[in-house]
């Protein structure tokens, strides 16, 4: 079974990340690798002059000494920076829709995830914007904001330790250890003492096939994405990782072979019914499909959008123990 996260000591990892060390990628203590913001050695005393330079996710070193005038372009990120006590002044209209945020009417929507709209960002005159470095439309837009001299970094969390390193650099430049400890290292401890339990009960492995579902189809998705990552430090032996064909080629032959004793869908898109209809006219609707153990026994599952396709941030421990609880029922 994967490694389960380390618990942090507050005090002894914020002395290590402020001296520019990395840990194990293993524990959620500012690994140094691609996808997390990490403090360069100097920014303990650039944050008190009012700059803090670190490297994003894209291996650029961003500079940027105020943050008064923060606009994200991921619903995600905005929530991230306002659980770090951070304000902004714009957002795209997925932190409404998915996330359920009040931005309140001070705060300007400037289009979307993957159409922001650059005339309303810039009216705004931002002095830092947050990116997705996952969105090719937000990308491109890397050159735009150099030109016009806008501080911009970009942001990837599709892991606990991920987000909980982007959540420390937010942290660093608020100067809210409490909230880093509130949202952060006290997610942490509540999934290291999950994984813990799981660890030591000694349950065997249970194979497991997730999907992403959407309306045009569905595809098995593996350790590197946000739940197939949940799901291996929770010691499950994932169909798309054991076999890596399954990730181009959804192939019911290999599915009926491997006969998960698990199955989980999450949903993509606006309209999860759409999703869902696409799955009962290709997949459900397949005798062999019925024929699955995990069909058979009650162990197939549609997980909530909320906690296993959008980022969970403050809520990722409640993931961890929301599969937890479905694959070790008599543990949790």
């Amino acid at each position: 079974m994967k490694k389960t996260l380390k618990t942090l000591k507050s005090k002894k990892c914020l002395s290590l990340l402020l001296a520019g060390l990395a840990l194990t990628a293993q524990t959620a203590c500012a690994a140094e690798k691609p996808g997390n913001p990490v403090q360069d050695s100097n920014q303990t005393s650039a944050a008190q002059q009012g700059t803090v330079t670190f490297t994003d996710a894209l291996g650029r070193t961003v500079t940027v000494e105020s943050w008064d005038r923060v606009a994200a372009l991921y619903g995600s990120f905005a929530e991230t920076w306002t659980l770090a006590g951070g304000t902004l002044v714009g957002s795209t209209d997925d932190a409404i829709k998915e996330r359920g945020m009040d931005l309140g009417p001070d705060v300007a929507v400037v289009g979307t995830t993957k159409e922001p709209n650059t005339e309303e960002l810039f009216a705004l005159n931002p002095d830092f914007v947050l990116l997705s470095a996952e969105t090719p439309a937000q990308v491109s837009l890397d050159d735009t904001l150099t030109r016009a001299g806008i501080p911009h970094a970009y942001l990837r969390t599709n892991t606990f330790e991920e987000y909980l390193t982007v959540l420390h650099q937010f942290c660093e430049m608020t100067g809210r250890e409490d909230l880093y400890e509130k949202n952060g290292l006290s997610v942490q401890r509540q999934i290291d003492a999950v994984c813990e339990k799981v660890r030591q009960s000694g349950k065997p492995t249970p194979t497991v096939l997730f999907l992403r579902a959407y309306s045009g189809g569905c595809k098995a998705k593996g350790a590197d994405s946000l739940t197939g990552a949940m799901l291996a430090d929770l010691g499950a032996e994932n169909l798309a990782d054991r076999t890596p064909s399954l990730l181009e080629n959804l192939s019911m032959e290999e599915i009926v072979t491997a006969d998960p004793d698990y199955i989980f869908v999450t949903t993509m898109g606006a309209n999860s019914e759409n999703s869902m209809a696409w799955m009962t006219e290709h997949l459900e609707s397949s005798p062999a499909w019925s024929g699955l153990k995990a069909v058979q026994e009650g162990r197939y599952f549609i997980l909530p959008k909320e906690l296993f396709h959008y980022k969970p941030n403050a809520r990722w421990g409640e993931s961890y123990e929301y599969l937890a609880k479905l694959m070790y029922p008599d543990l949790f």
